[in-house]
């Protein structure tokens, strides 16, 4: 009994200290409603604009749609940009269920999506976390993708790599979100550990980061992103997949290094490397104009 509540009052004492958290009504007086879709029971953040053949742009760990509003813009003068907020991030309504957390639960919120807007095949972009999904998708769905491109991305196996024992008790790991990652302090140290040039990271830019994941439901999908899966993934082979493939790097990374982007680029049978100079693992963050300088004629040559 004592020990018990010394664990209550330990527990008490530590989330004083914690992160405050959004309701998601307070995300949905302040986004405007036609940025949500809601596929099944779920609202998912959504941001849309252009025309032409559409680019999905899937965001990496601790991302959002946030983190490419530079380089929207170009994009959207000659395609339709799709920018979706993936499961336990941005302004995505957090499900509970763990396996929608899950590689494949993200995979399929990237489809609904794509199918509740009438888009049949895409171009893929995904950075990091994101292009990992986008591998995925690739090789199980490649009748979906037109085109793909790579942004400093993690393997394909990442979000299973990340996965450990040390998250499966659900409470412990609420705690853990609330009381140690999900501070300013966590955030700021994540992006100066993926800019070359830490002046870029702005008070600003980490608020913006902090806000899009302090929202309620955020120890459910840190316990669905990082907790065991009870079923084994499927393995993606590289060398099987044929969607043309545009893979570009920071040469600074030092979150995921430019090593593994060549031997990424080397086994992707139809695909070619773009590096870019003083930069890390963030390049639509810290390079964008280098990097639409990249991704833009790749477009256009596999346009359909």
């Amino acid at each position: 009994m004592r020990l018990l509540l010394l664990l209550v009052l330990f527990a008490v004492a530590f989330l004083a200290g914690c992160a405050s958290l959004r309701s998601f009504e307070e995300i949905r007086r302040e986004v405007a409603p036609e940025r949500f879709l809601r596929i099944g029971d779920q609202l998912v953040h959504v941001e849309q604009t252009g025309s032409g053949e559409p680019v999905v742009l899937l965001h990496g760990f601790g991302g959002s749609v946030y983190s490419w509003r530079k380089i929207v813009p170009a994009l959207s003068q000659s395609h339709r940009v799709v920018a979706i907020d993936l499961n336990g991030f941005g302004y995505t309504q957090r499900p509970r269920q763990p396996e929608s957390y899950t590689r494949a639960g993200q995979g399929q919120l990237v489809l609904a999506v794509m199918d509740a807007l009438g888009i049949e095949r895409a171009h893929l972009m995904g950075h990091s976390y994101g292009g990992g999904l986008a591998l995925y998708l690739a090789f199980r769905h490649p009748e979906r993708l037109r085109s793909m491109v790579l942004v400093d991305s993690s393997a394909p196996t990442y979000s299973d790599d990340r996965r450990t024992r040390s998250a499966s008790w659900r409470p412990l790991t609420r705690l853990y979100v609330r009381a140690v990652a999900l501070r300013p302090g966590t955030v700021r140290r994540s992006l100066l550990s993926s800019f070359y040039d830490d002046s870029q990271v702005t008070p600003e830019l980490v608020q913006a980061y902090f806000d899009r994941l302090r929202i309620e439901g955020v120890g459910e999908a840190y316990y669905g992103l990082t907790a065991p899966s009870r079923t084994p993934s499927e393995r993606v082979d590289l060398a099987k997949i044929e969607v043309p493939t545009l893979v570009v790097w920071g040469a600074q990374d030092e979150v995921v290094s430019l090593v593994s982007g060549r031997r990424a680029a080397a086994k992707i049978p139809h695909s070619e490397l773009v590096v870019i100079e003083e930069c890390g693992h963030l390049p639509m963050e810290e390079k964008p104009e280098e990097l639409l300088r990249a991704v833009l004629p790749f477009l256009e040559r596999h346009r359909n």
